[in-house]
């Protein structure tokens, strides 16, 4: 969650890795977007060394990027079999497990949930400052049934925990735990509290700007999103979730595309939100705009760089029928 309810595959988010144009190392390529690439050059590196645990979490985090997360999942169990003490290894093994649990029959989601409660309290034992853990658990703690280790009071705690880590963060978590109780007046004081302690950072105005969407306030949530941009600018990927808010909610789509071609345009490509990803959403964006031939265009750059990516293959061939 990184303090920050990611639109983009759907939920959760890793590591930022800004990246170079010359870098060819597999976070590199994840990061550009360019995961066939990615995948590709992962194999190889397994192949040659079979215990590299950072190549298979690497390769994890690639499928995890397409939302293959049946093919991620054994390189994230390998990695943590090779390097149990890597808090990292352990969250995205948890996250994994999380967005399997999601597809899943009761039954089998309700045993996933347990190992993602697992992993994510491993990852905090072992690195209790790591604010991503903290954050993970929290939200896991705030949406899950008793029945599998969640509870409001145990997200509280975690909250009380990143007070003294990152005050904005855990102000987030609270106003989380607000909006899951129904007091969306606490919740949206807490958001706003997250964005005076974090000095008006983008990634706290678009947390307010998707709490705005959630209660069904559009005006209020375009204006949230205006400061996106505006603001001190600590994850480049808020550009990218901001635009995705609006062309889910059909409002201001040229603003949308806007902010996804100032991403693009920015040397500063992280994971969270992979070019192929940004593609697709402009292509999105062209559709509903009535701009055929331009989405086209963007479906087929987005499957340039992730061949096997499904909404893009599933939206080329709505629109060139």
């Amino acid at each position: 969650m990184r303090c920050l309810l990611s639109l983009l595959v759907i939920g959760v988010v890793g590591v930022s890795i800004a990246t170079a144009g010359a870098d060819e190392t597999a976070p590199s390529l994840i990061a550009n977007g360019r995961v066939d690439e990615a995948i590709a050059s992962l194999h190889g590196q397994i192949s040659a060394s079979p215990n590299d645990a950072q190549a298979h979490n690497l390769l994890c985090r690639a499928y995890f990027s397409l939302g293959e997360w049946d093919r991620g999942i054994s390189d994230c169990e390998r990695a943590v079999a090779l390097a149990p003490n890597n808090s990292q290894f352990h969250l995205w093994l948890g996250r994994i497990y999380g967005e399997k649990a999601d597809t899943a029959s009761f039954m089998t989601a309700a045993g996933l949930a347990r190992r993602v409660r697992s992993e994510f309290e491993i990852a905090v034992r072992l690195s209790p400052n790591n604010v991503d853990a903290r954050s993970d658990l929290a939200e896991f703690y705030i949406e899950a049934p008793a029945i599998v280790g969640g509870g409001q009071g145990k997200a509280e705690a975690q909250a009380n925990s990143l007070v003294t880590i990152d005050p904005a963060c855990a102000h987030f978590v609270k106003a989380r735990i607000a909006e899951k109780k129904g007091n969306f007046a606490a919740a949206e004081r807490e958001y706003h509290e997250a964005i005076a302690v974090g000095h008006g950072s983008a990634s706290a105005w678009l947390n307010l700007g998707l709490f705005y969407k959630h209660r069904a306030q559009f005006d209020q949530m375009e204006q949230a999103l205006q400061h996106v941009r505006t603001s001190r600018v600590d994850r480049s990927d808020a550009l990218v979730d901001a635009a995705e808010i609006l062309i889910h909610a059909q409002r201001n789509l040229p603003e949308a595309k806007q902010l996804l071609q100032a991403y693009l345009a920015s040397s500063s490509l992280v994971e969270q939100a992979p070019a192929f990803k940004v593609h697709f959403l402009l292509g999105n964006t062209h559709e509903k705009l009535g701009h055929k031939q331009d989405a086209v265009s963007e479906y087929k750059l987005s499957l340039s760089l992730a061949k096997e990516f499904r909404p893009a293959q599933q939206a080329l061939q709505r629109v060139s029928r």
